[in-house]
């Protein structure tokens, strides 16, 4: 690195000092300001309001706390080598992703899929400070390259729960007020392919929260959730059972009806005694300990240690089984899920016939 890159990232350009307090070392909701040249008005400055609360919007909570804790994560580094984070300097971050990958530090090496993930985290966190960051620059993209030549490795995908294991999952549930909607939750989730965020984020009705991520209507033949997905709004059909034991529509009905939920968030807490359906919605980690939890209570791959069964499944098993369990055309499937192609769709299902099509007779050979 050049002694010049190196007084461009530890200095500002006008010697003053840069902190965390700093405006340009703060997201966009608090940097969307007036212009200098336009005068204030009181219709203006709600507008300002209104335009940090889209911001916000721009991407998902969960999304918004990833970025926040790779650029915090990014600056305590850069303050622990004795620069700082602004302006951004394409060598200093080549230098970060080497350190992330190489393990050399306290911390463990990073996979390359977090790696790739921290630079896409760093890119936000400088836009929304009004910073362009190049990572097509040399001193990011060879690194990057060589990181992916030397570590990269196939994803580690998290085992599908079956029809057979869904079924003793919901088998170990109560028939209380608890187990009505964790029921319902783990049956909706697996009919529709529903990522647990989406499980989380549905209401009764068509706006009736301002944090909603979709609604449910209930017809005679199942039920139609419209979901704000992440690429758009998207509709899920999901039929009827066979029996009520096993049906989602059937254990959404239930819980509906016994919690008395009628207008707002469809999956909410319980009061201590699980007597009494709360208003507050459910966090997404509750569709997660959930899965963990049934898994162990039905014994699923029972001939493996606890702590490798429960690293194996998680919110995504729910979707990998749907994928892998439907016996239908893989356009349906990938419709379900969400899937903008065929191939993605194939990353979810662990089970299947991948010579089904078989090119080699297909060409004569």
């Amino acid at each position: 690195m050049t002694e010049n890159s190196e007084k461009s990232c530890s200095k500002p350009p006008n010697g003053s000092s840069l902190n965390e307090d700093n405006a340009r070392d703060r997201p966009d909701s608090e940097a969307l300001n007036l212009p200098s040249f336009v005068a204030g008005s009181g219709g203006l400055d709600r507008l300002v309001n209104t335009a940090r609360g889209y911001a916000r919007a721009a991407a998902s909570d969960n999304t918004l706390k990833a970025y926040a804790k790779d650029w915090a994560h990014f600056a305590r580094w850069c303050r622990m080598k004795g620069a700082e984070p602004l302006p951004p300097s394409p060598e200093m971050i080549g230098l970060y992703l080497a350190d992330l990958a190489s393990g050399a530090g306290p911390s463990p090496a990073l996979s390359v899929s977090t790696i790739d993930r921290r630079l896409s985290g760093l890119a936000w966190n400088y836009a929304q400070r009004g910073f362009a960051l190049d990572r097509k620059n040399r001193h990011i993209a060879t690194v990057l390259a060589g990181i992916k030549r030397r570590h990269a490795r196939p994803p580690v995908q998290k085992e599908a729960i079956m029809a057979e294991d869904i079924l003793a999952m919901v088998a170990t549930l109560p028939f209380d007020l608890r187990g009505l909607r964790d029921r319902a939750i783990l049956l909706l989730g697996y009919t529709g392919g529903l990522r647990r965020s989406e499980i989380v984020s549905l209401d009764v009705h068509k706006d009736d929260t301002p944090d909603s991520g979709g609604w449910i209507e209930i017809f005679d033949n199942g039920a139609l959730l419209t979901l704000n997905a992440k690429t758009g709004w998207r509709e899920v059909e999901i039929g009827r059972g066979s029996k009520d034991q096993t049906c989602p529509v059937h254990a959404l009905e239930q819980w509906l009806h016994f919690a008395k939920i009628d207008f707002g968030p469809v999956f909410v807490g319980t009061s201590r005694d699980g007597k009494r359906a709360l208003e507050t919605r459910l966090n997404d980690k509750h569709v997660a300990r959930l899965i963990k939890r049934t898994v162990l209570d039905a014994g699923i791959r029972s001939n493996l240690p606890e702590k490798d069964r429960l690293a194996q499944f998680s919110g995504h098993s729910l979707r990998a089984g749907l994928a892998s369990s439907a016996e239908v055309d893989e356009r349906y499937v990938q419709k379900q899920l969400g899937h903008a192609s065929a191939e993605m769709t194939r990353r979810y299902q662990r089970r299947r016939d991948r010579f089904r099509v078989n090119l080699t007779k297909a060409a004569g050979l």
